[in-house]
């Protein structure tokens, strides 16, 4: 019997109130449990493929690296190059995300605007590196490119005043998990 002394069939069960009885409030909690397990695997699974990924991308670039270094024409190559680092590097940050997700159960924003950040980076290295292509193809071309070159810059300066914000905001540790944090405060 409950603390209100008139609901029958309300225990004191975590989850449980004066409207719901308690064999729902402990069914309502077992499905949120396998949805949590679900939910680990599901994050298991995901962070696996892109740890696979990382280092495929990882040994792809590095052996492209070695090639075109050994054939003397790495100067030529350095932005296709650039790029695949880059998406490296995105790959290891939504791998990162994974992890904090399936370690604290929380989505955190700062992640998904890094590698935002880094996206728009990347395609404004590429975009500037491929100019002189696009200056080739013509003025409709070549206008098109610095209208998405300033909107990237645009996109890039709102990331980082997004993310400075949210540092400011929760404050320095925002990239830690919680369990981090309390690590670093206990010190």
């Amino acid at each position: 019997m409950s603390k209100q002394g008139n609901t029958i069939g309300v225990e004191e069960l975590p989850g449980a109130t004066a409207r719901e009885p308690a064999p729902v409030a402990e069914a309502r909690n077992r499905l949120a449990r396998v949805f949590g397990y679900v939910e680990d695997a599901v994050y298991l699974g995901l962070a696996l493929l892109l740890a696979g990924m990382a280092i495929v991308l990882l040994g792809t670039s590095a052996l492209t690296f070695w090639r075109h270094a050994t054939a003397g024409d790495l100067a030529g190559n350095v932005v296709a190059l650039l790029d695949q680092l880059l998406l490296v590097l995105m790959v290891v940050e939504i791998l990162y995300t994974v992890q904090v997700s399936f370690r604290e159960h929380v989505l955190t924003a700062p992640p998904f605007l890094l590698v935002a950040l880094i996206a728009t980076v990347r395609r404004i290295v590429v975009l500037t590196a491929e100019t002189h292509k696009v200056l080739e193809k013509g003025e409709a071309s070549f206008r098109a490119a610095m209208i998405e070159l300033a909107l990237l810059t645009l996109l890039s300066v709102g990331l980082v005043v997004c993310l400075y914000l949210l540092r400011a905001r929760i404050g320095p540790g925002i990239a830690e998990p919680a369990s981090e944090r309390v690590k670093a405060d206990a010190s």
